[in-house]
């Protein structure tokens, strides 16, 4: 194979983006539209009212980890009252989330990738598909969506098998959406029970086998979900046959906690982390984030990482930096220029 064309494979390969609960955190930092919080599962009881309840159910964990106590709830018939109003809760809780009107970290992170590439989300939150809706309206290049544990703004039409925004309509019937399932923590999830669920890890899966970039933004992958971490240990392969591809991990935990956490993906020196997303190839490369990290690599060329995405930009300012990139996607070209050089 000539150079050119191996260079044109490999720069035309996915980048997959991983999001956990973390990475919602960071999308609104200061809360939502109307300054309500997202956080993650340490203490979410609280947040949900559910302590009283929870209380006289004489749990033996002691934790206050949402997943731990659901996990207890589910394994004992006795709980099951408790554990489906739970579940009610929490989803009332995140649907009526609303995205701040600036610019969030997801919106920047959806404009950063392309067609070719895959964002998967364990987030029930809507949030992703809130930013998603909004950044149509400056290009239509945009990344798949895969939703692992469900999503409350994601609707069905089972007998058409189709999905969309809840409040849409099926566009074969025209009925309503009903809402998507939410996979809820428990140690052992089944991922193929739900055809929508189901359907969306084998997304992931496919786009997974062919990355060439995996980025890991605000995942701690917890011990409720090791089935998750197997399929996606399964799709990514043994290390030593990814001696060329990156792992990025976004998550404010020391370099050596997320080194430990996710060796498995790793070949040796292959991986970086970073404490925002802005110092991520997704912020400081938009849309060239393969074709930039292949020039760095293997072209050992030096890259300028002044020119990517500032947190401080507004629609408009997104609209304009990102103008000369969406025009040179229009030209159908096998390589795209790197204008990170």
């Amino acid at each position: 194979m000539k150079s050119d064309e191996y260079e044109a494979i490999m720069k035309n390969r996915p980048h997959v983006v991983l999001l956990g609960a973390g990475a919602s955190v960071a999308a609104i930092p200061n809360g939502d539209k109307y300054n309500k919080r997202t956080s993650v599962m340490e203490g979410f009881i609280e947040k949900l009212n559910m302590t009283e309840t929870i209380k006289r159910a004489n749990l033996q964990t002691k934790s206050k980890n949402l997943e731990d106590i659901y996990s207890e709830l589910k394994s004992r018939p006795e709980c099951e009252p408790i554990a489906i109003e739970l579940e009610k809760r929490i989803y009332d809780y995140f649907f009526n989330f609303v995205i701040p009107d600036e610019p969030t970290v997801y919106d920047f992170l959806i404009l950063s990738l392309t067609k070719k590439d895959l964002i998967a989300t364990f987030n029930w939150d809507p949030l992703l598909l809130q930013a998603y809706t909004r950044v149509r309206q400056i290009t239509d290049n945009l990344p798949k969506l895969a939703f692992l544990h469900g999503n409350v703004y994601v609707g069905l039409c089972l007998e058409h098998k189709r999905a969309g925004l809840i409040q849409n309509r099926c566009p074969v019937c025209r009925k309503a959406f009903k809402p998507s399932k939410l996979l809820y923590p428990i140690r052992e999830k089944d991922y193929s029970n739900d055809i929508f669920i189901r359907d969306n890890w084998n997304l992931t899966r496919y786009y997974l086998e062919r990355a060439y970039m995996f980025t890991i933004f605000g995942y701690s992958a917890p011990k409720t979900d090791v089935s998750a971490i197997a399929l996606l240990k399964e799709a990514w392969g043994e290390v030593e046959n990814r001696s060329l591809e990156e792992i990025e991990i976004i998550d404010i935990k020391s370099d050596e906690e997320l080194r430990d956490t996710w060796k498995d993906f790793i070949h040796t020196h292959h991986y970086s982390c970073h404490k925002s997303f802005f110092d991520s190839s997704l912020g400081k490369f938009p849309r060239r984030t393969c074709e930039a990290t292949f020039d760095r690599l293997m072209n050992t060329r030096h890259l300028d990482d002044s020119k990517g995405f500032k947190p401080e930009m507004d629609f408009k300012q997104i609209g304009d930096y990102l103008n000369f990139l969406l025009e040179e996607e229009k030209e159908g070209k096998k390589v795209l220029n790197n204008p990170y050089l």
